[in-house]
């Protein structure tokens, strides 16, 4: 992999999310709204919050991580970047990596340090807080990487969010399943270890399988 390729798309993606401060921070308004709405949907009863509160942190994380991939790939492949970018040796493997990288730090890190507070409204014991944390922390770079995947696999076509959400919802229901339960198992009186042992083994696959299928994808769609 290009290492000066990669630092540079890393920094000039965070330069540019730095500079369009209120796009980047939409998913995690997004995330925190839609999150703190449930007790008003559901009712104040802390036993029904309690049960539900990881389900939920974890449904609006994979929701807002979705509003935030559409436009991951269109403004450098509307202005010819991507195809100058596309041009140094492997390039394409940097550039995937990159972009993933760049869209965890700007949209999925601030989801997981949100979570514990999220955890608080919804009356979710302290012990399982720091499972819903180290969950979130796992988890959401899958989200990252298997919305590069989408978002590459759809760039340029009509209606390219709905597409990525088709695309992407089903590969991600085994993160949602395996965070969602590893602070359930904490609070049946179980280990939280075997969900979070392979919500690390998800994530090592999708750090090894994504890249290369997202740059194939990137070179297919500028070609």
């Amino acid at each position: 992999m290009n290492g000066a390729v990669f630092l540079a798309v890393y920094q000039r993606d965070l330069r540019l999310a730095w500079r369009r401060r209120t796009e980047a921070l939409l998913p995690v308004a997004f995330f925190l709204v839609a999150a703190s709405l449930f007790p008003l949907g559901v009712g104040p009863d802390p036993q029904v919050l309690r049960l539900i509160a990881p389900g939920v942190v974890w449904v609006c994380a994979l929701l807002a991580a979705m509003l935030s991939m559409p436009p991951l790939y269109a403004a450098d492949h509307a202005d010819g970047s991507l195809e100058q970018l596309l041009l140094a040796p492997d390039a394409g493997l940097a550039v995937a990596a990159a972009k993933a990288a760049g869209h965890w730090t700007i949209s999925g890190a601030p989801l997981v340090v949100a979570a514990p507070l999220l955890g608080l409204l919804l009356g979710l014991p302290a012990e399982e807080l720091p499972v819903l944390f180290v969950s979130l922390l796992l988890g959401t770079p899958v989200l990252s990487l298997l919305g590069g995947v989408g978002a590459a696999l759809t760039l340029g076509l009509r209606s390219a969010g709905m597409l990525i959400v088709l695309i992407v919802l089903p590969l991600a229901i085994p993160a949602l399943i395996f965070g969602a339960g590893a602070a359930a198992a904490v609070d049946a009186g179980q280990s939280a270890s075997p969900h979070l042992s392979l919500l690390g083994a998800l994530l090592i696959a999708c750090l090894v399988g994504a890249p290369p299928a997202t740059a194939a994808a990137l070179r297919i769609a500028v070609e």
